[in-house]
């Protein structure tokens, strides 16, 4: 059974700026244009401005009969894009598969790996977290066994929240929904559906596929099926995985090497069996520091095999922190690889015996919830 999630950031540009200029917190802050803008439309607002009828995709001038105390802003989608690529690296940390949605959305097809957490919630819990510690901004996040249950899963308890809908769940979940929360089904459509005394998923479902198909033509299909909770569509990235990493941001300041070589070698596991799932090897590793001052480094170092073993890739990573770690305190440390093939180059001196060993404890560990077999250096 697929295993979907959707994260949608809250308020995403409104948020950005919310953060960055502490000042605004608490008040309703309008992205789009300043406040006499006679043709500009908001492209986002903060939940406070909600509160007073603002939304997005309204002309500026309306925002500010309705919120004529807000802040208004023009916005800086540099930044804003700069941000979203750092939360994409997040996405990157969790799962191969991420589908771009827009600038503040995405897929994910956690598929496979449920196993690495106590259960869903932790999943989800894990995800928002993480994008939390990267860039200090809340995202509301949905599972699901399906993209649209995922998306409608993510929007139901805004902000930051976190809805998982289990496939036994989903046909009651959605029969009391409007039937404008399925795709595809404008406010035109809801109105004539109206006529019909057709108001919820749930009487829609009363349609049969044929009279469905009828009226709307193939659309007609994809409500019957929606209605029922059923979506085909796989997670499709724009590309094929470009990297897979995961990072860590410490409770308390670390300045202890081993430590930190403990911390990188569990680090390491996580993706080395993330890489061996997909059957994947990479040609380049890169670690990540960032210190107490908030200061990020990254050091790589691209090699003349790809590798997707723990050993190869922790030695190249531990060489790479030897290198590079300062006396000063480490805040947070991450590890990436990248340049994924799915070819692997056989060498004439690797050891089968290893390989064998690797298999077996990736078999053991993937049954349970945490893994039971660790190297010495992960303790």
């Amino acid at each position: 059974m697929a295993v979907i999630m959707h994260v949608d950031m809250d308020s995403f540009f409104a948020s950005v700026e919310q953060r960055d200029h502490p000042e605004l917190k608490g008040k309703p802050v309008i992205i789009g244009g300043p406040k006499n803008s006679r043709r500009g439309v908001v492209s986002t607002c903060s939940y406070e401005a909600r509160k007073f009828g603002v939304h997005s995709a309204m002309p500026i001038s309306q925002a500010a009969k309705l919120c004529p105390h807000g802040v208004f802003l023009p916005g800086d989608h540099g930044k804003y894009e700069q941000v979203s690529r750092e939360i994409h690296q997040v996405f990157d940390q969790f799962s191969p598969i991420v589908e771009s949605i827009s600038i503040d959305e995405a897929f994910l097809d956690m598929t496979g790996c449920e196993h690495l957490h106590t259960d869903l919630v932790a999943m989800g819990n894990s995800v928002k977290k993480a994008i939390y510690e990267s860039v200090a901004l809340t995202a509301s996040v949905g599972i699901g066994p399906n993209k649209f249950i995922a998306k409608l899963a993510s929007d139901y308890r805004k902000p930051d929240g976190l809805t998982i809908i289990a496939p036994h769940e989903v046909e009651d979940w959605l029969a009391p929904m409007a039937v404008n929360r399925i795709w595809g089904i404008g406010e035109k459509t809801a109105e004539l559906l109206a006529t019909w005394q057709i108001r919820t998923i749930q009487d829609l479902r009363r349609c049969s596929e044929p009279s469905l198909v009828r009226h709307f033509g193939k659309q007609g299909r994809n409500l019957y099926l929606l209605a029922r909770g059923i979506d085909h569509r796989p997670v499709e990235p724009e590309t094929e995985a470009k990297s897979m990493g995961k990072e860590t941001t410490f409770t308390e300041d670390v300045t202890n090497i081993a430590t930190l070589r403990q911390v990188l070698a569990n680090l390491v596991a996580m993706v080395g069996v993330r890489l061996r799932r997909h059957e994947l090897w990479a040609r380049t590793v890169t670690i990540k520091l960032r210190y107490s001052d908030f200061t990020t480094i990254t050091r790589s170092m691209s090699l003349p095999e790809p590798i997707n073993s723990d050993d190869d890739i922790f030695r190249t990573a531990d060489h790479l922190l030897q290198e590079n770690v300062a006396t000063a305190p480490i805040r947070l440390i991450g590890i990436y690889v990248s340049q994924l093939t799915t070819v692997a180059q056989s060498s004439l001196f690797a050891d089968p015996r290893q390989d064998k060993l690797t298999e077996l404890m990736d078999q053991l560990n993937t049954r349970y919830d945490r893994p039971i077999l660790r190297k010495g250096r992960e303790l």
